[in-house]
């Protein structure tokens, strides 16, 4: 377990995620995968982000996310205008594995939304974090955002997760 704590904590601050998991010699592997989990985003238990500055969210899914989902392939997105709700589907992610619903972290109008997804949706595997954003949002209840999960709480219930799995 702190084997699994350190490596965790050593990922997080040097922003890494394990993109394979092959190639490792058995006798330096670790059994678990850690995902990139960052300082200053909220994070949903169905495993999206929010980043809360001024007027405006930005919403996307986890690194842990996508590591799971395998190669993103295509992303439903929803039009500027219209309303999300907290917990509720705004579109979805297909990868070479499955399809998933994407979960709004957050209650609000979408201002904007990430185009750059149609044309590129491997965005969402390359840089979740920064190019694979997905919507903008204009919170409609900002306190919304104090029941989701911080980093170190989103890192705690991944682990739990893939050990249950």
């Amino acid at each position: 377990m702190a084997l699994r704590m350190w490596a965790s904590s050593t990922a997080n601050a040097l922003k890494i995620s394990c993109a394979s998991k092959a190639n490792l010699s058995p006798t330096f592997a670790l059994s678990k995968c850690f995902s990139t989990v960052l300082d200053g985003l909220k994070y949903a238990n169905s495993h999206e982000w929010v980043k809360h500055e001024g007027p405006v969210a930005t919403v996307g899914i986890t690194d842990h996310a996508q590591d799971h989902l395998g190669e993103v392939v295509f992303v439903e997105l929803p039009e500027s205008g219209v309303s999300v709700s907290q917990g509720a589907s705004f579109g979805a992610v297909e990868s070479v594995k499955a399809t998933s619903d994407v979960n709004s972290p957050i209650s609000g109008e979408v201002v904007e939304v990430n185009t750059k997804l149609s044309e590129s949706p491997g965005l969402i595997n390359s840089s979740p974090f920064e190019d694979g954003w997905m919507i903008k949002v204009k919170p409609s209840n900002p306190s919304e955002l104090e029941s989701l999960l911080g980093p170190k709480e989103y890192t705690k219930f991944c682990e739990e997760e893939d050990a249950a799995h």
